[in-house]
């Protein structure tokens, strides 16, 4: 049976008036009733009429995206390529973040809800609590980026991150490294867990008699600067250092540089994701490219799209191998085997 605004009215002991302007947002609702008033909504998955019509008829004109943070270039990058296809289309954008907190993301969600005609969710955390399909109900139509969440059906698009750490692993083999030390991502991350599987495939396919070397990192450069420094303290160092994103590969490349030691000549260095700054380090980073405002690009045509004319097709977008001078050459070390 459908909710109705009346429903949560009662539920909430106010009136129909007092629902509709705490859930639109407006000030003149005292913030506890408000708070009760958004919790009776979201336990009855209370949908407003205007966010229940269909995305074609864009009320709001206004497309919700929520990302794990807006720190950086990857997200400077992405949401460039969403609002490139959303300033075709006359939309506006309403950006928030959930500081990497899966809890705030519902949070996010929910701040969304008659505001909006549509959602891009960037969501790279594990969902098997169900708390991000929950987060969802009752809001309009939503396309997942970079995640392995959401109910059946529900529109994706992603990278192939597992592919893509596998080639570069590869890449680095090729030019004679032996010994290669990964800096991975956040754990709990969809995408760093992903390219760290790759990682280990292609070292015990590729380099059986080499143990694989992690170093935990975060995703920033403070992260990757901070491994750059373990590794140095450390002896002997590794041949090459592939990190699981392109901040932590600036981070290590600082901390080398700081040393005096030379990139590619004496250690190799290896970022993912190709952001803009990649190309213009001295020397150029070797990266797998992922076309990030393409990304944001094509989640917003997904988006605006009628779900039929997408569902077959591939959701994962393959990274390619970008060489640059940071591993263009190099020699692996005398120590490699």
């Amino acid at each position: 049976m459908t909710v109705t605004i009346k429903d949560v009215a009662r539920e909430a002991n106010v009136s129909v008036a007092t629902v509709s302007r705490a859930l639109n947002g407006q000030s003149n609702v005292a913030e506890a009733v408000r708070a009760r008033v958004q919790d009776v909504a979201d336990r009855l998955r209370y949908t407003p009429h205007h966010a229940a019509r269909s995305l074609s008829s864009r009320k709001t004109r206004t497309i919700g995206v929520v990302l794990p943070e807006l720190y950086g270039e990857f997200f400077s990058e992405l949401i460039f390529g969403i609002d490139q296809v959303a300033r075709e289309h006359g939309l506006h954008l309403l950006v928030s973040s959930s500081h990497g907190d899966p809890r705030e993301q519902g949070e996010a969600l929910r701040s969304m809800r008659g505001r909006v005609d549509g959602l891009l969710v960037m969501s790279p955390y594990d969902d098997s609590d169900g708390h991000l399909v929950d987060a969802l109900a009752g809001l309009p139509d939503a396309v997942l980026i970079s995640s392995q969440a959401g109910k059946p059906g529900q529109r994706q698009v992603g990278i192939d991150n597992h592919v893509g750490a596998r080639a570069m692993v590869a890449h680095l083999a090729g030019l004679g490294h032996r010994h290669i030390t990964f800096v991975s991502g956040p754990p709990g991350n969809h995408e760093a867990e992903e390219r760290l599987r790759g990682y280990r495939e292609a070292m015990a396919e590729l380099l059986p008699h080499s143990s694989p070397h992690v170093l935990q990192g975060d995703f920033r450069e403070g992260s990757g600067e901070l491994a750059g420094q373990v590794l140095l303290a450390q002896s002997p160092l590794p041949d090459a250092v592939f990190a699981a994103n392109d901040m932590m590969a600036l981070g290590c490349l600082s901390a080398f540089n700081a040393a005096g030691l030379a990139v590619p000549t004496d250690i190799a260095l290896a970022g993912f994701d190709d952001i803009p700054l990649a190309r213009y380090v001295p020397p150029g980073l070797t990266t797998m490219r992922v076309d990030i405002a393409a990304l944001g690009a094509e989640a917003m045509r997904r988006l605006l799209a009628p779900a039929i004319d997408v569902q077959s097709e591939d959701s994962l977008r393959q990274p390619q191998l970008v060489v640059r001078a940071s591993t263009n050459g190099a020699r692996a070390s005398p120590n490699s085997s």
